[in-house]
This record gives C-alpha cells, structure tokens and sequence, in this order.
C-alpha cells in the first residue's frame, strides 16, 4: 500500500495513518511474544527437567521474577503433572523435535518448569492479542481493509471497537511488563555469555510508524543504518543505496541491481545443489552500499538507542544494568532476543497513546480514513516500513496504469541472504562464524542464533510452475 500510494501520490488521512500504526503495533506486540514463547524459548528451556522441579520453590521463584495473575504451588503442580503426561506419552505435542537434555541447557528445573508454565499461558494470551488485527483490520496477520489512499475500516470507528481495541493492547500490554520481560531478563541471567556469540556488524532500519506526513522525521522507531558496530556513527538510511546480488542464488546471471530494475528470473535448467559451482539458494543477497546488512528488532533498538530514543533508551541501560553487561553485549544472539522485548514493552505503550489520538480526531468530527486518487499513467513509487521481522522494502514502476515491475526485499532475504560476487557473507552466515558446538550430532547452539531472527524462508522465496501450477519442494542439504 505504501509503495503504491507513493506511485500515486496519494496523501493519506491522519486517522488512517494512526489505524495503520494501531495495526502494525498490534502486530509486534502479538509476534514478539509468540517468537518469544513458542519459537525461541525452547532452544534455552528443557522441558523435560521441569519433571524434577519443587513445585513449592518453583512458586517462590516465580513471585519473586514476576507479577503474573496465576502462580502458587499447586498452579506449579498441576502444570508439571501435564509435562509429564507429555512426556510419558511419549508424544510430547508443542515440545517435540527438541534436544532435551542437553549440556548446553543452563536453567535450573525450577526456572524451566516456570518457563514451561508461562509458554503455555502465552499460547492462551496470543490468540486473544491476535483478535486487535480483527477489529480494525478484518483478520491476523493480513488484515483486509488497507487500501491505497488509507484504509476502509470507517465504519469500525465505534466506541465499542475502539474500547475493545484498548483493552485488549492493555492486558497484552500487561503481560509484555508483568511476565514476558521479566522471564527474558531472567532467562537471560544464565546465558550471559551468549552476549559474545552469534554477532553482525551491520545494521538497517527502514523506521516505523509515522506520526504525522512527515517521513522519515516522525517515525516513532527511527530510519537508520549502522556500519561496523559504530553506533555513534548512525546515518539515515536511504533506499537509492540497496541493490541486490544473485551471484550465489539459482538466477540468470547479471550485475547487483536496484530494486527498481531488479529481475526475478529463474535458472532454466533444473536447480540443484552441486558442490564448487557457488550456487546454493534462492535468496538474492541484499546489500546496502555494496555491505550485508541485519535487520529486524536489535537494528531498530540499536538505531534508537543512537538517536538517544525517549522510550528505548531507557529501558536498554535499564536491561544492561540488570543482567550486569556493557553495551557490546547488544551485538549477539542474547541482544537480538533482548532488543524484541524492549521494543514490544516500549511499542505496546505507544500504541495506547495512538488510540487515544484516535479517539481525540473522531470526538473533534474527523472520522475520515480515505483520500480518493486517480491512477496515473505511469510512475514509481517505494514503500519502505519496518515489520516485526526487520526491513521491508516494495518497489513498482507502473506503465499504462498497469505494473510494469515489482520488486520487494523483505526481511529474511536480508538476514538469511547468501555471499555476494565479492564474498561478502550473508548476516546469518556471519553470525554462526565460531559458535561453539558441544554436540555436533545436536546443534542446539547453531539454533539459538538462526532462531534469533526469527527466519521466515516462505516470506523471500516463492517457487512456482507457471504451467502446472505446482508447488515445488527444495530439500536444502
């Protein structure tokens, strides 16, 4: 939609701006908290020595970690009698396809069967915090009333939805404060020396959420890019300086390209992984100013924190000074999980504050959420936002008012990127450089880093036969 407003030249009503940010906030609040939980936890939680845990000294620890609505010793019990269930069942369901019991795992059962008590109150809290999307946006995770020139959801502008909306931002909120930053600090007590593992050097935030027209000056999370870990370096980022390299990806060859004339042409022989010929993927490689580039949460608190954030700055010197850690810590797997939570505590505030301005616009009779436009003949136009996951970029040129190209880089095409025509390696790859394997049979530590970024290879890769309508599977060895 931002892409093709630009195209157009469309300027969009503030109520929809702000119903767009109450979207895309709902939407971080509610992916931080399911990656979190659900997709990352377990590569630092063992389950299965939740068995052994004192349910008693489990319900100490937790009243003294957080303020969570539900505890006690027979809370406790009765989450580990389900464990085990699980467990002797033989078919452990959510908890499958885990390395349990390996070395590298450091909570104490205590501080695991805590854990596995508050995943599974996760599960229960996310797919209330998924009903924002519905109200204003139609469904979760693609919401249906975004539109180009705003949104459609006028007629929602009701006290009722508008209430709803609020209180349930607030008692997700209320979890983010009260269980899921005080589980990753104290999580993240045991692993501090994954403050040195798992690192990237370079760093692009697109920005978020406008607050006014003005763009990039108002985003909430600031536009920036950061080379080489100097933070006190940080320059605005501009698109003009993306280009995209398919060296290493299964592509008809050609220079790095912009993305306003990128191409997305597939090899013609068949794709396949053979060894010396530096193919290896269907990813493009990004790169910014010719550098491989992380994106996603620890970029957007790195680049606040540099701009000196009201709300961010705060809150990371506030989590350094926990866990007792110098900022150098930020550069690795345990910044990447950290900066997720400190941007959902400071998002998941804000977006109380844009329903209220919301509030404050239909009270004063501005209940307008859509600016017609007419298609010119041709144009251009780029949409750049940041999304739970990092970067997003969407290119269109249009000619004879129909799409002449399109091009998008999303986020996992910029992490999980392979090496460029000069070697450059991708951020991943950078990051897994001297991991420390204790088993190499159960890489549990080469998953917490790939897990940190919450990869996603359906949102950069889509493979199809244009004859047959097939959907192809690649098994990557």
């Amino acid at each position: 939609m931002r892409a093709v407003d630009n195209a157009v030249g469309v300027k969009i009503p503030k109520n929809a701006r702000i119903i767009r940010n109450l979207l895309m906030g709902a939407q971080f609040q509610h992916d931080h908290i399911v990656h979190f939980y659900h997709l990352h936890a377990l590569d630092w939680v063992d389950i299965v020595s939740a068995l052994a845990a004192d349910p008693k000294k489990t319900a100490a620890l937790a009243d003294n970690v957080s303020n969570a609505p539900w505890g006690g010793t027979v809370y406790f019990k009765n989450v580990q009698q389900r464990l085990k269930t699980f467990v002797d069942s033989g078919q452990l369901g959510p908890f499958a396809n885990a390395y349990w019991g390996h070395s590298a795992y450091k909570l104490p059962p205590e501080a695991n069967l805590m854990a596995a008590a508050h995943y599974i109150e996760a599960l229960r809290l996310q797919a209330k915090a998924a009903r924002m999307h519905a109200i204003f946006g139609g469904k979760n995770p693609h919401p249906q009333s975004l539109v180009v020139g705003g949104v459609t959801c006028v007629r929602d502008l009701t006290p009722g939805r508008i209430a709803e909306f609020l209180y349930i931002t607030k008692e997700t909120q209320d979890f983010i404060k009260n269980v899921y930053i005080p589980d990753l600090l104290a999580v993240a007590s045991f692993y501090k020396d994954w403050g040195a593992i798992g690192g990237t050097s370079n760093f692009l935030a697109w920005g978020e959420f406008p607050e006014s027209d003005k763009e990039p000056d108002s985003l909430y999370m600031p536009r920036g890019v950061i080379m080489n870990r100097n933070i006190g370096g940080v320059k605005m980022a501009n698109q003009a300086r993306v280009s995209e390299d398919v060296t290493r990806g299964w592509y008809e060859k050609g220079p790095a390209r912009h993305p306003y004339e990128g191409e997305t042409k597939p090899l013609q022989e068949n794709p396949a992984y053979r060894p010396g010929d530096g193919q290896y993927t269907w990813f493009k490689a990004p790169r910014y100013d010719g550098e491989p580039c992380e994106v996603g949460p620890l970029t957007r608190v790195l680049v606040a924190y540099a701009r000196g954030h009201k709300d961010i700055k705060p809150i990371v010197d506030n989590v350094l000074k926990t866990l007792g850690v110098g900022a150098d810590a930020l550069f690795s797997t345990l910044g990447r999980t950290a900066a997720r939570g400190i941007e959902a505590l400071a998002i998941g505030e804000r977006n109380q504050a844009w329903v209220m301005e919301l509030v404050e616009n239909i009270k004063s009779g501005d209940t307008q959420t859509y600016e017609p436009y007419d298609m010119p003949d041709s144009g251009m136009g780029v949409g750049l936002n940041d999304v739970p996951r990092g970067s997003l970029g969407h290119w269109v040129q249009i000619e004879d008012k129909k799409i002449k190209n399109y091009q998008y880089v999303v986020p996992s095409t910029w992490n999980l990127g392979p090496r460029d025509a000069n070697g450059k390696l991708g951020p991943v790859e950078e990051s897994l450089i001297g991991t420390p394997v204790a088993d190499p049979k159960k890489p549990l530590e080469v998953l917490r880093t790939v897990h940190s970024f919450d990869p996603c290879i359906a949102c950069g890769v889509h493979v199809i036969d244009p004859d047959s309508n097939q959907v192809y599977k690649i098994k990557a060895l």
